[in-house]
């Protein structure tokens, strides 16, 4: 008989941890923020997941930790490498040593680990080069992750977006509200990711045994400007009002990658359910905002 799952969602109130709420109510779930779990702390974050996993256990439940917590502000992460290096590249190997042997960790990591200067989608087993500080210390939790050798798997996804929270296509609905044209930049291409379709693929992972890493995006790719667009026909808005702008008009402390498009072959060849195209989830979001027009 396959023991129940006992979950901890990290990162709770940020938009993936929130889906993954959604997703798993009614189940054994304890769901911590930032408030719960300081993942600059390390007495703290070995004694609370230590004590949740040996209730866990004591439960006859296993314990399966989703790491949906991170320091994503990618821009203030140039000048606060030390603290996005805990979050992102130490506090992802504690999770994985106090599971070691006993749980299992799914660990979401980001495109941003790569150059971005690809010309074909990345795979799984292309060399990381980050170039911005974030990326620099998500490949540290990988690789923090990797070197406890356990129960684990990282998987790897860009352009998140939710229905809930801070994210650019809210931001593109409200600004089409309040402004006659809005410039969004059109040489950098990326899979668009709704985090309701990637809860749904972390939990199916997570009752799997594979282990390595792995990608998850939506399918398909297009530029911020080709988003923008898309958000906007959503909206009943004419997209011609979105207008084009290389990345050089607009610029940021961090490198954004001009490439950085993940390879999904991992992902179907371990047998999970591959996740839907980029445009039937952007308008399924759409939906759930209310904001979708025929």
């Amino acid at each position: 008989m396959t023991a129940p799952t006992a979950w901890l969602v990290t990162g709770a109130t940020g938009q993936l941890g929130t889906d993954l709420q959604a997703l798993l109510a009614g189940a054994d779930v304890t769901a911590l923020g930032r408030a719960a779990l300081d993942l600059t702390d390390e007495a703290q974050v070995r004694g609370v997941v230590g004590a949740w996993r040996d209730d866990a256990l004591a439960r006859g439940a296993r314990p399966v930790v989703l790491n949906a917590a991170a320091y994503t502000a990618v821009d203030a992460a140039e000048g606060d490498e030390t603290v996005a290096g805990l979050v992102n590249g130490s506090a992802p190997g504690w999770l994985a040593e106090e599971l070691a042997g006993r749980g299992r960790l799914v660990h979401v990591s980001t495109d941003y680990v790569f150059a971005g200067d690809a010309d074909r989608p990345y795979r799984t087993d292309d060399e990381p080069a980050p170039r911005t500080a974030y990326g620099r210390t998500k490949l540290a939790g990988e690789r923090a992750v990797a070197a406890v050798d356990d129960d684990a798997v990282v998987v790897r996804t860009a352009w998140v977006y939710a229905a809930h929270g801070k994210n650019f296509v809210r931001t593109m609905l409200r600004l089409e509200s309040e402004r006659d044209t809005v410039s969004v930049v059109a040489d950098q291409t990326g899979s668009p990711t709704w985090a309701a379709d990637l809860a749904r693929a972390l939990v199916e992972v997570a009752q799997t045994s594979t282990r390595g890493v792995l990608h998850a995006t939506n399918t398909g790719a297009t530029t911020w400007h080709g988003l923008a667009q898309a958000v906007f026909t959503g909206a009943g808005a004419d997209p011609a009002r979105v207008l084009p702008i290389p990345t050089s008009a607009y610029p940021t402390p961090a490198h954004r990658p001009a490439y950085s498009v993940l390879a999904g072959t991992g992902w179907t060849a371990a047998g999970l359910t591959p996740l839907p195209a980029w445009e039937p989830s952007l308008r399924d979001c759409l939906t759930a905002l209310g904001a979708l027009r025929p």
